[in-house]
């Protein structure tokens, strides 16, 4: 645990990683088309990437003594912030509040002009992804549940490793 939290950027970076790639496959191979809010949920991850990745290569370039406390605060943030999206995204799911009305559609780009008139001939039917239905759910967590928790747990992470005595300040 205590060499995870050195480095916590690299683990930060590879957990990022792992999760847009999880998503990416759900979507690829599973057939599950991501609503608005699931696309808002990798946009934390992207963001992790945009500051641990350059935070463990300064680290490393500079043979630091690990994380630099700064990004791994920032990494903290990050995450929360998607814990928060991602619990929001949950409990609209499960009916304990209501989800934005413009929390409908498929993803952005995803309707080409062949779809459209697939559509209107007959020929294809078209199908807005809502937000407010679980599409996947194991031990009776959907996919936006699931990912609070992973959210959660790296943003606990990331504090931890901020706080760390032989942090590097910066």
């Amino acid at each position: 645990m205590r060499i995870m939290l050195r480095w916590w950027t690299l683990y930060a970076a590879l957990a990022s990683a792992a999760m847009l790639g999880a998503a990416h496959a759900f979507e690829q191979f599973g057939g599950y088309a991501p609503c608005a809010l699931c696309l808002k949920q990798r946009e934390v991850y992207w963001f992790a990437l945009v500051v641990a990745v350059p935070a463990s290569l300064w680290a490393l370039a500079f043979r630091s003594k690990g994380t630099p406390r700064l990004a791994a605060f920032l990494l903290f943030a990050i995450f929360t912030t998607g814990a928060i999206t991602a619990g929001f995204h949950a409990g609209g799911e499960l009916k304990w509040w209501e989800l934005p009305a413009t929390c409908g559609g498929s993803k952005p780009g995803a309707i080409s002009i062949e779809d459209l008139t697939a559509t209107i001939t007959g020929a294809k039917t078209v199908r807005a992804v809502a937000c407010d239905v679980a599409a996947w759910s194991f031990a009776g967590i959907s996919m936006a549940g699931w990912n609070a928790i992973a959210s959660a747990l790296l943003a606990l992470l990331s504090l931890l490793a901020a706080r760390r005595k032989d942090s590097v300040r910066g």
